[in-house]
């Protein structure tokens, strides 16, 4: 008898293992010689029990998605008072208000065109339920390989796509677009006119940004250069690196190079002068909310809450970001004299920028180490091109977001362990860089990925600036609307009224 009682017992714990393996797993309905009952009269049948865990595993997924792109969204505070701490009190209200207006500017041109560029030949949403709408890519086949170049589903969101996963989708998409055309605000504060930054912030969003993000994101060709020339996985940018980061920095560094310094940030010699910003606390805070908000950048791109990678992708956020400001404060600290809080803010940036894109393929060792590299690397450039190339930047975007994004990618190339991403992009396998065994082929990968994103993003930026300057007379304000503050005439608002932020408006 007590031979059968454990017997029993054992069965009884078999039957939630088999109820989840699927209706095929017993012989009830597959013609099986044994017609065994799946379960007890009364209760769900084995189809409905898998088709309530398969709902619950969606409805997480939706959830995490959202709660991420909630945290994403957020990070827009934290860019406004980061640009608007590091620029002074007369331009304040202006930056500000730069940062809000790009945020309903950009939504509006990718709900209409750019999300369907970027994501409408996609293929089946696996983690939200696997609907198959976007599913039309514009390819190209050149010698027996296809190239795609930009999804043709989706557009305003209208027919068949108004589809929980697809709008899920779009919403996750769109902050992380808004990321990148908030980026240029800040390089070009104080000086850029809010006409000319409105149709600028148009074009990214509806053309630029969602063009390179289909070639990587969208099922485009950089991300099929695995399966179609054997480049490790193709090009891989788990969260962004260059998708979002890259392509801000770089369209920051064309239009800096278009609009000029501000007035006095170099002497008749072309030696720097520092431009303090009016409120370096509250850059602090912007950079807090940042590194806050970045949690939802990188562990939300699971797109997944069962994908339980996520805590690794936390974990080598939080370890880079820290690693990179400390080795900022040193770096800064030795060549300027003082650990500088600003170098400190976009060390921890830095860190968190070159680390998005290998988040997920790195161990946290890795992620120390990618860290510590981009607090010196943030710092050395942004001094380098501040007295080299004469470019005035007010906030450090080139640096932070466009050299450290770079940086990031090629860590996929050198540090990707070789425990995660197996099938990632069609290619069997998971992703290993250079010192887990895995050659030079991802590496390659990512090295045109940087490429591509600087010829495409800097070309088509240059490109929408000139058409931009014709539609709007110009994109810089005059002498003296930036002597005396922008907030005033462009806006007819000051941040400070009290004080008016006239003149040197510190």
């Amino acid at each position: 008898m007590k031979r059968i009682a454990i017997l029993v017992a054992l069965l009884a714990l078999l039957v939630p293992v088999v109820a989840l393996a699927g209706p095929d797993a017993v012989g009830t309905t597959t013609g099986s010689a044994v017609d065994v009952p799946a379960v007890t009269p009364g209760h769900p049948t084995l189809a409905e029990l898998a088709d309530e865990v398969g709902h619950h595993r969606v409805a997480i997924n939706l959830t995490w998605a959202i709660i991420a792109a909630a945290l994403v969204m957020f990070m827009q505070a934290g860019f406004a008072m980061v640009e608007t701490g590091l620029t002074r009190a007369k331009n304040a209200a202006h930056t500000m208000a730069m940062n809000l207006a790009v945020y309903g500017i950009g939504m509006m041109a990718f709900w209409a065109t750019g999300f369907a560029l970027q994501m409408g030949g996609m293929g089946p949403i696996g983690v939200f339920g696997g609907s198959e709408i976007l599913n039309h890519e514009v390819s190209l086949t050149v010698a027996g390989h296809s190239f795609g170049l930009f999804g043709a589903t989706g557009f305003a969101l209208s027919g068949d796509a108004v589809d929980v996963g697809v709008v899920a989708m779009f919403v996750f998409q769109m902050v992380f677009m808004d990321t990148a055309a908030t980026i240029p605000t800040g390089a070009l504060a104080e000086r850029w006119r809010f006409k000319a930054f409105a149709v600028f912030s148009f074009f990214i969003a509806a053309f630029i940004y969602p063009l390179y993000g289909n070639w990587v994101w969208g099922g485009g060709w950089l991300s099929t250069l695995g399966k179609e020339f054997g480049l490790g996985h193709g090009t891989v940018d788990f969260a962004g690196s260059s998708v979002v980061h890259m392509t801000g920095g770089v369209l920051a560094f064309v239009t800096c190079r278009k609009i000029g310094p501000r007035n006095g940030r170099f002497d008749a010699k072309g030696r720097p002068r520092p431009i303090p910003g009016h409120n370096v606390p509250m850059a602090i805070v912007g950079t807090i909310i940042l590194a806050f908000g970045w949690f939802g950048f990188n562990a939300g791109s699971t797109l997944a809450g069962t994908d339980l990678r996520l805590s690794i992708v936390a974990a080598n956020t939080m370890l880079a970001s820290g690693a990179a400001m400390v080795t900022a404060m040193l770096y800064a600290w030795r060549v300027v004299g003082k650990p500088d809080p600003t170098f400190m803010a976009n060390g921890m940036l830095a860190g968190l920028v070159a680390i998005t894109a290998p988040c997920a393929f790195v161990t946290p060792r890795g992620a120390v180490v990618i860290g510590a590299m981009a607090g010196v690397l943030v710092v050395a450039v942004f001094l380098a091109i501040e007295r080299r190339l004469k470019v005035d930047d007010p906030v450090g975007a080139i640096s932070v977001h466009g050299v450290c994004g770079a940086f990031g990618m090629l860590c996929v190339g050198i540090f990707a362990d070789g425990r995660y991403g197996d099938g990632l992009n069609g290619v069997p396998g998971t992703v290993k860089g250079l010192f887990a065994g895995g050659g030079l082929g991802q590496l390659w990968a990512q090295l045109a990925g940087v490429t591509v994103n600087f010829v495409w993003v800097g070309g088509a930026g240059l490109l929408a600036w000139w058409v931009t300057d014709k539609l709007v007379g110009g994109h810089r304000v005059t002498r003296e609307v930036e002597l005396e503050g922008l907030d005033g005439d462009e806006l007819g608002v000051h941040a400070y009224p009290a004080e008016e932020a006239h003149g040197d408006g510190r």
